[in-house]
């Protein structure tokens, strides 16, 4: 692990992220040992923390990828990380298979909802998208659509224009991604998002 030089205290800010996660989650909630590479960086990156960013090799100008296998606790780390996030930087977290299901029922208007903001209304924001992969391809009328790519292509037209950020959550590798939502997306993500990626061993917290 290497050594942190930051003008913040990355133990007391572990100590508060494990109290907060206590009053969210209970008091089975805890910071692994294991678990710290991944969380100095995800500290560093929602403090807006430069120079340990620059150590780390995060762009703050893109979003955030937390990748790792079921159960890692990817969610519920990324919704501790809200509360250590400066106002102007603040984001939901969205489940992908909730959109899913507002697509069935509202069609193509959920594209816009969740990347330029409400209809007629421009009012991009910064959402983390949960469990990327586990919605699936979804009849509107009997037109199948990719919600998720159309939405993540939708935020890169943002994310060049406007520096809009996007957030995930996944369990999918690379090449899944690029399985399930092509090529496209995958090269966009690559310019929109630091990968912060979870060891493929980490076992089931659950």
């Amino acid at each position: 692990m290497q050594e942190i030089k930051s003008q913040y205290n990355y133990e007391q800010v572990i100590l508060w992220l494990e109290k907060k996660g206590g009053e969210l989650y209970g008091n089975h909630f805890k910071i692994l040992e294991s678990d710290l590479p991944i969380i100095y960086k995800l500290i560093a990156y929602f403090l807006k923390d430069q120079q340990t960013c620059f150590q780390f090799n995060i762009n703050l100008n893109k979003g955030i990828m937390l990748s790792g296998p079921v159960g890692c606790g990817k969610t519920s780390l990324m919704n501790v990380m809200k509360y250590l996030t400066p106002t102007e930087h603040k984001f939901y977290i969205k489940p992908c298979r909730d959109i899913s299901f507002e697509f069935i029922q509202e069609g193509y208007e959920i594209i816009h909802k969740y990347s330029k903001g409400k209809l007629y209304v421009s009012e991009p924001k910064t959402i983390c998208f949960d469990d990327l992969g586990t919605e699936n391809n979804l009849k509107y009328f009997g037109n199948e659509c990719n919600v998720m790519a159309e939405i993540l292509l939708s935020r890169y037209d943002l994310f060049t224009s406007k520096k809009l950020q996007t957030h995930i959550t996944t369990n999918l590798s690379a090449s899944e991604i690029e399985t399930h939502y092509g090529n496209r997306v995958r090269s966009r993500l690559r310019q929109m998002i630091n990968l912060i990626a979870y060891d493929k061993t980490t076992k089931d917290k659950r």
